[in-house]
């Protein structure tokens, strides 16, 4: 393996990098794609659309209608009207949820009788349905328990981790790991597919440059551009998203750049079944976002998939890296987590393997 070669030809590389300005795509895909999801991906529910109908008329009844109205999670009107006109505001999307409080419900609680308060949600988005039953239990326990109601059980909540329940902090971390596993490989890809598309890969077939030098200085320049981004997200998750940093930043890194090397053996493998840069780019689309979407654990923990979701999970990097970075950010057992040092080693062999067998597609002879 020549050295000099190499280097001429990553010389090459890194000048058409900056001549066609891709170059400023490296380092402009993954703040956006931050900025986007950061943004746009919220699990909180705030200003639900709520109507309350008091039919109680205490001060305890009127104690929950402030409650509710002072409250950033819902946006609440008391009306007096009937259940089934609350429910057609439902069906017509015009409300997400409304709340009965009857006559004498105060009058049952005092005298320790069966007390009911009817609560009615907008079931057509599950996940947010959940979410708004568990803010209006919260909201009642929170107020029964200020005016010496007791509940039969009390529950004393600690969050762990995320103790301030900050969807950036969930969000952020498994943002890097999709971004670093989708950036990377669509530029690797096109760096090769570019060179069967407009022909100059006969170039590479009919010259004494080796295999392993042209691999090289293909792989090397998307490899070493992406190490940058690495900090840079670093930088935007902690210092402007204010993700808090609680682990080894050495850890961090390390995976980050073998993550890195996962991403861009992708690559190596979408340019080897492709022959243009349009079919790269989508290729490189769909087996890196969708599985960073379903399999990463920023939507769902993994630990709560069915049997053969969960396998399929452990088939994609990107749960062994999330879970690192997870690590670092939010818990901080860094190098003392045995699990931490085995996915660490799994993503080293699937570095090498993509990699290898990547390099074996590509041919030197004419096609």
């Amino acid at each position: 393996m020549r050295i000099s070669v190499i280097k001429a030809y990553l010389k090459k590389e890194f000048l058409d990098l900056i001549r066609s300005k891709m170059i400023i795509l490296v380092y402009f895909m993954p703040t956006l794609i931050i900025f986007l999801f950061g943004y746009g991906l919220k699990l909180e529910i705030t200003h639900a659309r709520t109507v309350i109908i008091d039919r109680d008329n205490t001060k305890l009844s009127t104690e929950i209608v402030n409650k509710f109205e002072h409250s950033k999670y819902f946006d609440t009107k008391l009306m007096s009207i009937d259940d089934n006109d609350a429910l057609d505001l439902i069906k017509k999307n015009k409300i997400d949820l409304f709340i009965v409080i009857p006559s004498g419900f105060t009058r049952s609680l005092l005298h320790r009788n069966p007390a009911e308060i009817g609560v009615y949600i907008d079931g057509s988005f599950p996940l947010r349905a959940t979410t708004l039953e568990g803010y209006v239990q919260g909201m009642f326990v929170n107020i029964l328990a200020k005016n010496g109601i007791k509940e039969p059980i009390r529950v004393n909540q600690r969050n762990l981790f995320n103790e301030s329940l900050r969807d950036e902090n969930a969000i952020i971390p498994g943002i890097i790991g999709l971004t670093l596993l989708l950036a990377p490989s669509i530029l690797a890809a096109l760096m090769i597919v570019k060179e069967k598309e407009i022909g100059t890969i006969f170039n590479f077939y009919s010259s004494p440059i080796t295999k392993g030098e042209f691999l090289i200085s293909k792989l090397v320049p998307p490899f070493l551009l992406h190490s940058v981004n690495i900090y840079i997200l670093f930088l935007w998750a902690v210092y402007y998203f204010d993700v808090p940093f609680k682990g080894s930043f050495l850890l961090y890194v390390i995976a980050s750049e073998i993550y890195v090397m996962v991403s861009v053996g992708i690559g190596l493998l979408v340019s080897a079944i492709t022959k243009t840069q349009v079919s790269a780019l989508v290729l490189s689309i769909i087996i890196t976002v969708i599985p960073g979407f379903l399999y990463s654990g920023i939507m769902m923990p993994i630990t709560s998939m069915d049997k053969f979701s969960l396998i399929e999970a452990h088939l994609f990097p990107i749960m062994y890296y999330n879970h690192i970075v997870y690590d670092t950010f939010l818990v901080g057992e860094g190098f003392n987590s045995m699990i931490n040092l085995l996915y660490l080693g799994i993503l080293l062999v699937y570095a090498f393997a993509l990699l290898f067998i990547g390099s074996l597609f590509i041919k030197k002879a004419f096609k």
